[in-house]
């Protein structure tokens, strides 16, 4: 595996290499993103196994997005089996990967409690309402920053290690070595592409939002459902296209074997 080192514009790049994978083909990437949501809801809703069932999913899950990016691109057929076949590539693999993602999620909201004696775990494994409103006047600044920065280096590990194992077949720990030595090498252009994303998907939203309430202050839910809806379908596929777009970048595009 070779990782190119690329300049910092190269994160705005892929949030418009993104956007332009998507504009070729809006309606399908959109429903294959409602799928992706869709699943992972249903799959949360099994009780007890619910979340260990949905991580070992996600990452396969994540791929088949990935590949639907990759066929929008290249003109190739996309439908519903491009999201689920994933599932299979190197099938067992994800699956370890997810689970240890979930291990390592949970490893650093217990480690929170070191900051806030426990109160942001108990808001995130909060069952119901009622368990929920106990701690939800907490102040979860400090913990939530210590949870980012426990978070970070995993983010990198996991970046590209489910597209690593699923197209070049490669391990658990060799795809998430090479994930993290991809991302530490292109730090530079990761930090651009968060705050790119800052702006698109939250700055930008939240302005149009803001300006359409003081032009309509009376229809507040109309407005903001009418203004979030098609935000959602258009960044949210937007920005898992930009994910294939900083591996097609960093690592070149390869066929899968």
């Amino acid at each position: 595996m070779r990782a190119q080192t690329l300049p910092p514009a190269a994160g705005w790049q892929w949030i418009m290499g993104g956007f332009a994978i998507f504009r070729r083909n809006p309606v399908m990437l959109g429903l294959l993103v409602v799928a992706y949501w869709f699943t992972v809801l249903f799959l949360n809703i099994v009780p007890v196994l619910g979340v260990l069932i949905a991580s070992l999913a996600i990452p396969g899950l994540s791929v088949g997005l990935m590949q639907a990016a990759r066929n929008v691109e290249r003109g190739q057929p996309v439908g519903l089996q491009t999201l689920y076949g994933s599932l299979r590539e190197n099938g067992r693999t994800l699956a370890i990967l997810g689970a240890l993602y979930l291990c390592c999620t949970l490893g650093a909201l217990g480690l929170s409690s070191l900051v806030d004696g426990g109160d942001l775990l108990r808001f995130m494994l909060a069952g119901n309402r009622t368990e929920r409103a106990v701690v939800e006047d907490a102040d979860f600044t400090l913990s939530a920053l210590f949870v980012m920065l426990l978070m970070t280096p995993v983010l990198m590990a996991w970046w590209f290690a489910p597209v690593l194992a699923a197209w070049h077949r490669l391990s658990v720990g060799r795809a998430l070595f090479f994930s993290f030595v991809a991302c530490w090498m292109n730090w530079r252009p990761f930090l651009t592409y968060g705050l790119g994303l800052v702006v698109v998907a939250g700055v930008l939203p939240g302005l149009l939002l803001g300006i359409l309430l003081l032009i309509v202050p009376g229809a507040a839910n109309l407005i903001t459902a009418i203004v979030t809806l098609p935000m959602m379908l258009v960044v949210a596929p937007t920005v898992f296209a930009s994910f294939y777009a900083s591996y097609r970048d960093i690592f070149g595009i390869s066929e899968i074997v």
